[in-house]
């Protein structure tokens, strides 16, 4: 059964190598039993693609959390499907089983979603949506409409609570101006303990002159769904184009989404279809001035192009949020912040845009103090980081898995993002405001967390490793490095400040063992013999702790953990860092065999999205994209993070790749080429 679903698996890589275009994913052959759609996002708002016309998967709001469903704590909550319609030609409504030629492709230049179609012989139909990016709360989709024969239409829009959503309330309003006539189809709804309070609002835009419109009729279905429709007869070799745009916000984001919701559309509706996809195009284009360009193999290009993107569509600049594991693609461990944003996809992002990456370490500030009273409560000192964050900073993880209380890490690996953000950025404004809070109070933590057993035996006993297969293991090699780069982080950022530096930190950070195997491998934890691991931990002590530097040892732990993951079960980060370390080492060979094999094999139909496993069915995977950037970045790229800044060293290329060229680098927006 295993070679079947690899060869499934090798086939769909194959079949599909033709999808070439460095910015064009196209699905020309789409199955909806075998369909994993992509996301259309500005940072905010998260658009997920079906493979029903004129339908989208789910609507999905950063920050917006409550207490539903599984685990007892917060999820992320879908919004209203506020880009639902339909079409009917000639009374007939249109859906898959009666339309032909269906295909659709996602723009990762323009972040533009667009889907067409052909109907019987009576008409052919292109739609097209976008989550604006220079309007976080705002989306619009655009259609035309081509007539074969003579046809009427009538189209609507479909404004529908989900499931989990309560007390809706249903309004429509028309507002008329000498020049425009706007009409406003809202609805708002409680979130499940009616802790906060959502709202969509949408309306039609029309190309023909005020006047000459048609005329939109509102009908109320239940009182979880209304729509406003119109009709209109389109003759035979002529088109017809409309456009719905659309706002959805939460009491999260404002104090009265209410009225907020209808003001946004009602601005949308008024700078007019043109204006709002210039400007979202020009945003795109400031974004993509940061580019990885890869000469020499057209599909990792496309596949990088992708990973990159929907880094950028997850986060955006000014929100102050971080990024979960499956960023705004669905409600993936509950929108959730682990590590996946501190470690794996924050490096990726402050190497390319800064100024979005500021918005994870802001998000960490903010909830310091949460994370100080969480190590008052175990009995520690400074500051504790949940394992699993949400929307205040207090501990999310559901009460049966035991990283909860146990993975610790997790505050170090805050600690290192901190770090590294100054030391990209230079910004001592910033390290002495946000920074150095982060850094002394998770400093503190590990001197009190460590169990002071003699020399070189300040011992951290009972957590649950990087590799989470090991639970409550005593001086796990990933968690001891952390906190050893967490304490010298502190202490130089002390010195840069001009500030006292706890003596025991530095005291601390020489007396933490890391064990080692009598063949002189580094040992994952004190109890381990040599079993399957579910992720890289040993490794990550050569890059990013930088604790370990000697390159024998870096290949010894290297060759000894890459065959120690099993082939399924495992996350897509991990060959990633295979990857940048053999490239590092000089291997170039070696490093493109675990570039490929960290997604090749976790893609999904049609539009090649990465799940988080082999095998698995859960996109998009942020966290796996972040650790494979890194490989090409801090791999490929030879990008090194120091103290003084970005610097680069020497590093081994694919011989698949011509070419290396990395756009828009740092805060002064370098340009690296590699050859």
């Amino acid at each position: 059964m295993k070679k079947f679903i690899a060869f499934i698996v090798l086939s769909f890589v194959i079949n599909n190598s033709f999808s070439q275009d460095p910015w064009i994913i196209k699905a020309d052959k789409i199955d909806p039993s075998n369909y994993y759609g992509v996301t259309v996002a500005n940072g905010m708002i998260g658009i997920v693609s079906s493979p029903q016309p004129f339908q989208v998967k789910d609507v999905v709001l950063a920050g917006a959390y409550d207490l539903y469903g599984r685990g007892r704590v917060s999820n992320f909550l879908r919004s209203f499907n506020l880009l639902n319609m339909y079409l009917e030609i000639d009374g007939k409504r249109l859906d898959a089983t009666s339309v032909s030629n269906f295909k659709q492709q996602l723009d990762m230049h323009h972040a533009s979603f667009t889907t067409s179609f052909d109907y019987a012989d009576k008409a052919s139909v292109e739609y097209t949506y976008y989550a604006l990016r220079h309007l976080p709360f705002t989306v619009l989709m655009n259609v035309t409409i081509t007539a074969k024969k003579d046809i009427n239409i009538t189209a609507a829009s479909v404004m529908e609570a989900p499931d989990a959503l309560r007390d809706v309330e249903n309004y429509y309003n028309e507002i008329d101006r000498p020049h425009t006539t706007i009409s406003l189809l809202t609805s708002s709804a409680k979130s499940p303990t009616g802790k906060l309070l959502m709202c969509a609002s949408n309306t039609f835009l029309f190309d023909e002159p005020h006047g000459s419109e048609p005329k939109v009729i509102h009908e109320m279905w239940d009182n979880n769904m209304h729509l406003m429709k119109f009709s209109k007869t389109i003759k035979a070799g002529t088109s017809y184009n409309y456009s719905v745009a659309g706002s959805s916000i939460t009491s999260a984001q404002h104090e009265d989404p209410l009225n907020e919701a209808e003001r946004m559309t009602i601005f949308a509706k008024l700078e007019g279809k043109e204006r709002l996809i210039n400007f979202h195009n020009k945003a795109w284009d400031s974004l993509w001035t940061s580019d990885i360009i890869i000469d020499g193999d057209a599909q990792s290009q496309q596949d990088v192009h992708s990973m990159l993107y929907h880094l950028y569509s997850f986060t955006r600049e000014g929100t102050g949020y971080s990024l979960s594991p499956m960023g705004l693609s669905g409600l993936g461990y509950n929108g959730h912040v682990f590590w996946d944003a501190d470690l794996w996809m924050f490096p990726a992002l402050l190497v390319m845009h800064p100024e979005l990456a500021k918005n994870m370490v802001d998000y960490r500030f903010n909830r310091l103090d949460e994370a100080k009273h969480n190590a008052f409560s175990h009995g520690y000192k400074g500051a504790m980081f949940p394992w699993e964050s949400a929307e205040t900073g207090v501990e999310e993880t559901p009460v049966w898995a035991l990283s909860g209380p146990f993975e610790h890490h997790i505050t170090a690996d805050v600690a290192l993002a901190a770090w590294n953000y100054y030391c990209v950025t230079q910004d001592t404004n910033w390290l002495r405001e946000k920074g150095w809070p982060i850094l002394s109070a998770s400093a503190d933590f590990w001197a009190s967390r460590v169990e002071r057993n003699g020399p070189h035996h300040y011992d951290i006993n009972n957590v649950v490793a990087a590799d989470e297969w090991a639970e409550n293991v005593d001086n796990n090699a990933f968690t001891n490095a952390a906190a050893i780069t967490n304490l010298k982080a502190a202490v130089a950022a002390a010195n840069i400040l001009g500030l006292k530096a706890d003596d025991d930190w530095n005291n601390v950070a020489m007396n933490i063992p890391i064990l080692k195997f009598e063949n002189g491998v580094t040992k994952e934890y004190a109890s381990y013999k040599d079993t399957g691991i579910k992720q890289a931990d040993v490794n990550l002590l050569a890059y990013p702790l930088k604790i370990i530097t000697d390159t024998a040892q870096i290949r010894k732990d290297l060759e000894f953990y890459s065959v120690r993951v099993p082939n399924e079960g495992t996350p897509a980060m991990t060959q990633g860092i295979f990857a940048l370390l053999y490239s590092r080492l000089g291997d170039g060979t070696k490093a493109y065999h675990w570039f490929k094999d960290a997604y090749e094999p976790n893609l999904l139909p049609p539009f090649r999205v990465i799940a988080e496993t082999k095998g698995g069915t859960n996109p998009y995977f942020a966290t796996g994209a972040g650790g494979i950037l890194q490989s090409i970045l801090m791999g490929f790229g030879g990008l090194d993070i120091t103290p003084q800044g970005i610097t680069q060293i020497k590093t081994a290329m694919p011989h698949q790749w011509k070419s290396l060229t990395l756009k828009g680098i740092g805060v002064d927006k370098k340009t690296y080429v590699i050859k």
